[in-house]
């Protein structure tokens, strides 16, 4: 903690440290912490945990600009422009990163990934944006009021996990919320969650081209979904703010077929 007593938060996110949703969430946990901005300085959505072998870093009125990924972001941040941070943040991401499949792809997740393996406790922090289509949906959630149910949950973790042990047996924190309109209240209710297994990948193929599309978007939108209660993606579509906590190392497993085949193998 600072000299204050107040949380040191290294703040990052995938849309670029200009993006709306970025300085709402960064006026949230300023209210309260000590934030600094270590954010990528253009749009880095859905890379995943790519890395670079270096990246330039320009001065910001938030803090710093880093010309790379979300996960330069946090290396960078974590040791060498913020190495005396309690928390990272990354959010607040303008569009929902929610079920197992997308997660993997999602910057502001793998922000999050990339910090608990630095031993720093992390919050990814998103907002579903409902409505629009294709064609306009970047022209929803223009204004930092949009993201205020998402900024509101996510402040509030970042003020109370550390202190109530949620860390203690969660490497980071997923939280998506819906927004405001969607809400089923303001604030809305926080259930904690999983991840969505549902999965429904398209391809096709026309041409000399393939066409891809995610048929999670859709069926959430229509609020047509199978999943019961309990996943991340239940929970928004009733309006609920979902908190999943995860952790970053891969698990392993014994298999005793494995093993029989390793004890087989040049023989």
């Amino acid at each position: 903690m600072g000299t204050t007593g107040t949380p040191r938060i290294l703040l990052t996110n995938d849309d670029g440290i200009d993006a709306v949703g970025f300085r709402a969430l960064y006026d949230a946990l300023d209210s309260f912490a000590e934030v600094t901005a270590v954010a990528p300085a253009d749009d880095q959505s859905a890379v995943g945990r790519k890395l670079s072998r270096e990246a330039d870093v320009v001065e910001h009125p938030l803090g710093y600009a880093v010309h790379g990924t979300p996960g330069d972001c946090v290396v960078a941040g974590l040791d060498a422009l913020c190495p005396d941070a309690d928390l990272v943040v990354a959010g607040c991401n303008k569009g929902a990163n929610i079920s197992a499949y997308v997660l993997g792809r999602s910057g502001t997740v793998s922000a999050a990934v990339e910090s608990a393996f630095f031993g720093v406790p992390a919050i990814a922090v998103s907002m579903f944006v409902t409505g629009g289509d294709e064609a306009n949906w970047t022209e929803l959630a223009s204004d930092p009021t949009d993201f205020r149910v998402a900024t509101h949950a996510g402040a509030y973790l970042a003020r109370e996990a550390l202190g109530a042990g949620v860390f203690e047996e969660a490497d980071y924190l997923n939280v998506n919320a819906p927004m405001p309109e969607n809400a089923a209240a303001e604030p809305a209710e926080m259930v904690v969650t999983r991840p969505s297994s549902f999965h429904e990948m398209r391809a096709r193929h026309e041409d000399s081209r393939v066409h891809l599309t995610d048929g999670l978007w859709g069926r959430m939108k229509s609020g047509d979904f199978p999943d019961p209660e309990g996943t991340d993606c239940r929970a928004l579509v009733d309006g609920k703010v979902s908190v999943s906590p995860l952790t970053a190392p891969h698990t392993t497993e014994r298999h005793e077929a494995l093993d029989d085949l390793a004890a087989d193998y040049g023989n």
